[in-house]
């Protein structure tokens, strides 16, 4: 191979060590990236040693067998990609369908000898008369049908398969179940020939976690059910539903548990109302009301007993909470995009009137009061929608805290509980569980997703922001009693 051959190999060495820097991972989250803390990642880093003296000897072939090893070991890695996959099965019973009737399903990603599963339900709002479901067939069918489903998904998030990614939830059974019920997954409703849709939500959660019981649920230790927007509302819908449905097939000893993201919706006051039309325009609790008869909804139980003959309650983070057998932990953007919207608030870039500016202030204490009982939770002031399945989940912190941080504490929490037999969740030592923001308004964290403007696709800062809204700063430091510069100075450090 001539003198050359050391250049050579060990051109060839440095390709198939170095790693891809996770550096170059475009980042999305708040608006000051920084480099997460020990804790909230895993070290990944292995080491391949190679013995360059037979390189120096002259024996040349020694060391090219090593590197073919080398290669050989490798290769698993150069594969992982596909094995990171979730993959689509179609649930066998296939009288659970989705709103078409064509067959639900769910993906899935085995993680051989982990005995945690994580099962996430999609979210995508709902539809609650024909007219309206008949639109969002022509407009969202992914949404109501399984015919354009991919037959792989990859995680994102709390689901990613990658330890820098997601720290302690990324070698775990991962199972993703779109949501094509329109029902915020609650529904019981078969389609028949008086009834053009099947609203068949909460049955196909109990079909998907019969059916994962053949594939290795059965073994599990534990059950994480979570969910995003109209998934998140599922959770509180129906965690205990699944707790007691493996109880009554006889697996009492899977810890079942919840995470609700971006699902606890108020039923409050819209700040102007609307004829309930369309999804997005009707006041939450009128669209519930219409929505329940229509889907055939199942509520949890005591739910039921508590609000008798208005079960529609119960689609509530805070009226269903309190019900509620199984632990669960809330994660919830004190303004919510989502909430704002069905709200008539439509932050479009016109200036914000000061009636919309004290309704939106308003909507974050409201929701703050709901939170208080609620022993763990993550609520930053930030104006966004969903979290827990975006890649840049661990860069949003309340209290000096990130979210993957606190679902750790939580999930150690009850582990201690459950050693000591009680039902008493006493924190580990420096484990902060109750993490929500003090600050009153859109966007005054400084780690928030960062805001862009609507027609440029520029980033904001949250001055800006709030000066493209119309607020007028001046006015904001005088209804908080303070100096204008005082003001500014808390909007640009979040305090």
């Amino acid at each position: 191979m001539g003198s050359r051959t050391p250049v050579m190999l060990a051109v060839l060495v440095m390709v198939l060590l170095v790693p891809e820097s996770s550096e170059g991972r475009k980042a999305r989250g708040g608006r000051t990236q920084t480099r997460q803390s020990q804790r909230d990642r895993t070290e990944t880093t292995e080491s391949f040693p190679l013995d360059f003296t037979a390189v120096q000897d002259g024996n040349v072939d020694t060391f090219m067998e090593q590197v073919k090893n080398l290669a050989q070991s490798l290769y698993p890695c150069s594969a992982q990609k596909l094995e990171d996959e979730m993959k689509l099965h179609f649930l066998e019973n296939s009288s659970v369908t989705c709103n078409d009737g064509t067959p639900a399903g769910y993906y899935m990603k085995e993680s051989r000898g982990s005995r945690r599963w994580l099962l996430f339900l999609e979210g995508g709002w709902y539809c609650f008369n024909k007219q309206n479901c008949d639109t969002r067939y022509d407009t969202m069918r992914r949404l109501m049908s399984s015919t354009r489903w991919p037959q792989t998904r990859t995680g994102t998030g709390i689901l990613s398969p990658q330890p820098e990614e997601n720290p302690h939830w990324w070698n775990a059974n991962t199972v993703f179940i779109p949501y094509c019920s329109s029902d915020v997954w609650s529904g019981a409703s078969p389609k028949t020939d008086q009834n053009d849709y099947a609203f068949m939500g909460s049955l196909i959660i109990q079909e998907v976690v019969k059916e994962l019981l053949t594939k290795g649920l059965d073994n599990a230790k534990v059950l994480l059910l979570a969910g995003s927007s109209a998934g998140g509302t599922g959770v509180l819908l129906n965690v205990d539903r699944v707790a007691e449905l493996l109880k009554s097939l006889g697996h009492n000893s899977i810890q079942v548990r919840g995470l609700a993201d971006s699902g606890w919706f108020l039923d409050n006051k819209q700040y102007r109302c609307t004829d309930c039309v369309d999804t997005l325009g009707c006041a939450p609790t009128e669209a519930i009301k219409r929505g329940i008869r229509y889907w055939g909804s199942v509520v949890p139980e005591r739910c039921r007993l508590a609000h008798t003959g208005e079960e529609w309650n119960c689609f509530f983070g805070y009226k269903v909470y309190p019900t509620l057998k199984s632990p669960v932990f809330v994660v919830q953007w004190l303004f919510d995009e989502a909430q704002l919207t069905v709200d008539n608030i439509h932050l479009t870039g016109q200036p914000v009137q000061q009636g919309q500016w004290r309704y939106i202030q308003n909507l974050g204490i409201e929701l703050r009061n709901t939170l208080k009982d609620v022993p763990a939770m993550f609520a930053p002031a930030c104006l966004s929608h969903e979290i827990i399945t975006r890649n840049y989940w661990m860069d949003v912190h309340v209290k000096g805290t990130s979210l993957p941080r606190a679902l750790h504490c939580w999930d150690r929490s009850l582990q201690i509980s459950l050693r000591n037999n009680s039902t008493h969740r006493s924190n580990p030592r420096a484990c902060p569980l109750h993490l929500i923001d003090s600050c009153p308004w859109p966007h005054c964290n400084p780690t928030c997703p960062t805001i862009r403007d609507q027609m440029t696709g520029q980033e904001m800062s949250v001055i800006q922001f709030l000066t493209h809204m119309g607020f007028d700063v001046q006015r904001m430091a005088q209804q908080q009693g303070m100096e204008a510069s005082t003001l500014l100075g808390m909007l640009n450090n979040g305090n």
